[in-house]
Formats: C-alpha cells, sequence, structure tokens
C-alpha cells in the first residue's frame, strides 16, 4: 500500500487540471489557448519545485526504497515533457496541438505515480 504524500496529491491535482482543459481545448478549438498552455507551464513548475523537494529529502536521509538511478530516470523524462509539449503547441497551431498538451500530462501524472511508486 502506497501512502501518498502532499507533492503526490499536489501534482496529481495539476496534471489533471492540465489534462481537463487540454482535452475540452482540444474538443472546442482549433488552437491552444493560454489557459492549455498555462497547464503544460503549470505541470513543469511543479516538477521542478518536486525535483529540489527529493533532491533534499534524499540528501536529508529519507532515501529511495527503490532503485535512486530508476527514480531519478523518471524524473528527467517526466521534466522534459511539458517543454516538448509547449514547444509543439506553440509552433503548430492546431487542434491536435492541445491533444499533445493533453497527452503530456497523462503521461505525466502517470510517471509521477511511478516515482511516488518507486520512492515507497
Amino acid at each position: 500500500m502506497i501512502a501518498f504524500n502532499g507533492f503526490f496529491i499536489a501534482g496529481a491535482i495539476i496534471c489533471a487540471v492540465a489534462f481537463l482543459v487540454a482535452v475540452i481545448a482540444t474538443a472546442i478549438r482549433r488552437y491552444p489557448d493560454d489557459w492549455a498552455l498555462i497547464g503544460a507551464a503549470a505541470t513543469e513548475v511543479f516538477l521542478i519545485v518536486y525535483g529540489i523537494a527529493a533532491a533534499i529529502r534524499q540528501g536529508g536521509g529519507n532515501s529511495v526504497a527503490g532503485d535512486p538511478l530508476e527514480f531519478w530516470g523518471y524524473f528527467i523524462t517526466a521534466l522534459i515533457m511539458p517543454p516538448i509539449a509547449f514547444f509543439w503547441a506553440i509552433s503548430e497551431k492546431s487542434r491536435w496541438s492541445n491533444a499533445v498538451l493533453a497527452a503530456s500530462a497523462a503521461v505525466t501524472f502517470v510517471m509521477l505515480f511511478r516515482m511516488e511508486q518507486i520512492w515507497q
């Protein structure tokens, strides 16, 4: 059983809101609007804060229960997803850019969940 911490819950909420906004934008818009792009930016800011907190926790003795290399590999992969989706969305002004933003939020959530499993 995984005991979710506040960082995971905050990340899940941010990813869910970013996902929902991007899905709605995909359904009703022809191009990405500011709200869909803000979702990707908020996800990235969260991941940066999460990474700093994880490094501090790990440095303070609260070590990863699983493989630390696997944890940080997931983190780095999750960290590069939102910027790629963001730049895709601003460079290709189409409805499908919103779908890419939604996919990025969903994949980031899955990676965050996996990082929580590895930490526990």
